[in-house]
C-alpha cells in the first residue's frame, strides 16, 4: 500500500473574542497556553505531522498576518517543527482567499499535492482517530471529491454550523445534502435528535487541482485578485508576502459561502472521537478536567464550595478565590477580569466591543506586546515615566534605534545584554545598569544561550511606543 504525501494547511489569522481577556486581537487563543503546556497552534501543527503506514505529512503551509508572522516561526520552532511556507496576508480576507492562496502555491510546487485544511485554534485529544479519519477521506478524494469533517454532535449547540448527511453517519464517508446555518436552540436540538446531522468543523480535505477547478466554477471572480497576489508575492526574511494590491481585490467571504455550498461533489468523513473549537470559556470547562462538582480551575486559582464553575488566574502572582459559585466563568489577569454566567460565554465578545467603546487597550492589546526577538510588559505607566520588563530571546538584537521625547535607564536582572549606544559597544550583566540619553542612538542584543532580562525605566515628556526612529533592523521592521 503507498504512503500518501499530504501537506497541512494551517489558517491562523483569527482573534477568538469569545475567549477574551486571555484571547486578544494583538495575541489571539491560538498562540496562547489554554489547554496544557503547549499552544493550540502547537498542538494543531504536532497533530498534522508525522508519518502513519498510511500518510506521511509534508512540512506545513502555514497562512497568518504579519504581526503573527514570528510567533508562528518561534513557536514551531520550540516544538521541533520545520515549517514549509509561511503566507503573509496583507489584510483578513476570510477564509475562501487563504485556501485559495494556499491551493494555487501549492499547486505551483506539486501539481498532485494533496492539502488537509486545518483552523489552528481547535482541540482534538485523539490523534490516532484524527489520522484515521483522514485516511478514511483519501478515497473519495482520489475520485475527485472535496472532503469535509462532521462531528458527531454531544449537545444541542448553537455556536456551530451544521452538515446535512444524505445518510446516517457511518464508517465511510457520506455525501453531503447541504450545509445548515447555526442554529437556535430549539431548532438544536431538532439537528442532535434527527442522527443525520453533525457539527461543521472546517476542516477540508482534497487535491489542490480539485479545489482550484471548484474555485474556478463556483467563485471565478476570487481566481484573478488571488492568483495575482500569489504570482506577485515577494519574499521577505523567509516569509511569502502575498501582494497587498491585488490582494485588496479579493472579496471578504468564506470558503462555505464561496464554494462548499455551491459544489456537489462534497463528502462528509463523521469523527466522534472528541473534537472543540474552544469558541468560548464554556467549550474550555468541558475540555477541561473537572473535580467531582464540576468545577475547572488552574494553579493561581482556589474554589470553596463552588458547583459547575471556571476558575483561572492568568497572572504572575496573582490568586483568585471563588466561593459558593454556581455555573460561573472567572478568568483574572493583571489588567483585565471577566466574570460571567456560564450561559453567557457566546456574549463575552460583546464585552470586546463595549471595551472597545470605551477605547481602553484592554479590548484588544495584550499585556504582554511580543516581538520578532522576544517580549515586554508595562508594570508601571505615570505622566512622565514608564516601567517595563523585556526579555529578550537568546541571539536576538533589538533594532538600532533613537527616540525624540524619552531618555532610558537599563538594569539588567537576567543574562548579559550586549548594549550599543552611539558609538560604544559593552556587556552590561545582572546587577549592572546603562543610561541612555535623550536622543542616544542605541541597540540591546542578547548574545547568551539563555533569555535575558532586564527592567527599563522610561521618562520623558512622552512615552508612548511610536516614539522610535529605527536605523537597523534585523526583522527588517519600518
Amino acid at each position: 500500500m503507498s504512503v500518501h504525501q499530504i501537506t497541512p494547511v494551517i489558517l491562523c489569522g483569527g482573534s477568538g473574542t469569545r475567549l477574551w481577556p486571555l484571547s486578544r486581537k494583538s495575541y489571539p487563543k491560538q498562540f496562547v497556553p489554554l489547554m496544557g503546556e503547549e499552544t493550540l497552534f502547537q498542538a494543531s501543527a504536532r497533530r498534522l505531522s508525522g508519518e502513519t503506514p498510511d500518510l506521511k505529512f509534508q512540512k506545513p503551509l502555514v497562512l497568518t498576518n504579519s504581526d503573527f508572522r514570528f510567533v508562528v516561526t518561534e513557536q514551531l520552532q520550540a516544538i521541533g517543527i520545520d515549517p514549509g511556507a509561511i503566507l503573509i496576508e496583507p489584510e483578513g480576507r476570510n477564509t475562501a482567499p487563504a485556501i485559495l492562496a494556499a491551493a494555487l502555491y501549492a499547486h505551483s510546487q506539486d501539481p498532485d499535492a494533496i492539502l488537509l485544511v486545518a483552523p489552528s485554534d481547535h482541540v482534538v485529544p485523539d490523534v490516532l482517530a484524527f489520522h484515521a479519519a483522514v485516511t478514511l477521506g483519501l478515497a473519495s478524494v482520489q475520485q475527485g471529491d472535496l472532503v469535509t469533517f462532521g462531528i458527531q454532535p454531544t449537545h444541542p449547540e448553537t455556536a456551530y454550523g451544521y452538515l446535512e448527511l444524505s445518510a446516517p453517519p457511518a464508517d465511510a464517508p457520506v455525501k453531503l445534502n447541504r450545509f445548515v446555518e447555526k442554529p437556535d436552540a430549539a431548532r438544536a436540538a431538532e439537528l442532535l435528535s434527527a442522527g443525520t446531522y453533525l457539527w461543521n468543523a472546517g476542516i477540508f480535505l482534497f487535491r489542490a487541482t480539485d479545489i482550484i477547478a471548484a474555485y474556478q466554477a463556483h467563485c471565478n471572480d476570487l481566481m484573478q485578485p488571488v492568483s495575482d497576489a500569489v504570482k506577485q508575492a515577494e519574499t521577505d526574511l523567509g516569509f511569502l508576502r502575498l501582494a497587498p494590491e491585488p490582494w485588496s481585490a479579493a472579496d471578504d467571504i468564506s470558503v462555505d459561502y464561496a464554494v462548499m455550498e455551491r459544489a456537489n461533489n462534497l463528502s462528509v468523513v463523521p469523527f466522534d472521537s472528541g473534537w472543540s473549537d474552544l469558541g468560548g470559556w464554556d467549550a474550555v470547562w468541558r475540555e477541561s478536567t473537572a473535580d467531582e462538582q464540576g468545577v475547572v480551575t488552574n494553579q493561581g486559582a482556589t474554589a470553596i464550595d463552588c458547583q459547575n464553575t471556571l476558575l483561572r488566574a492568568e497572572g504572575e502572582r496573582l490568586e483568585v478565590v471563588g466561593i459558593g459559585l454556581e455555573n460561573i466563568m472567572a478568568v483574572a489577569m493583571n489588567d483585565a477580569v471577566l466574570v460571567a454566567d456560564m450561559s453567557r460565554a457566546q456574549d463575552v465578545k460583546l464585552a470586546v466591543s463595549a471595551l472597545k467603546e470605551k477605547q481602553v487597550d484592554q479590548a484588544t492589546q495584550f499585556p504582554k506586546d511580543h516581538r520578532p526577538w522576544g517580549w515586554f510588559e508595562s508594570l508601571v505607566v505615570g505622566g512622565r515615566f514608564q516601567v517595563k520588563r523585556i526579555l529578550v530571546h537568546p541571539g536576538a538584537s533589538l533594532s538600532l534605534q533613537s527616540h525624540f521625547h524619552r531618555s532610558e535607564h537599563w538594569i539588567v536582572v537576567e543574562g548579559t545584554a550586549r548594549v550599543t549606544i552611539d558609538d560604544q559597544v559593552r556587556l552590561v550583566t545582572e546587577n549592572e545598569s546603562v543610561y541612555i540619553p535623550l536622543g542616544a542612538v542605541h541597540r540591546m542584543e542578547n548574545p547568551g544561550k539563555v533569555p535575558m532580562v532586564l527592567i527599563e525605566v522610561q521618562t520623558g515628556s512622552y512615552v508612548g511606543e511610536d516614539d522610535i526612529v529605527r536605523y537597523e533592523d534585523v526583522y527588517a521592521r519600518d
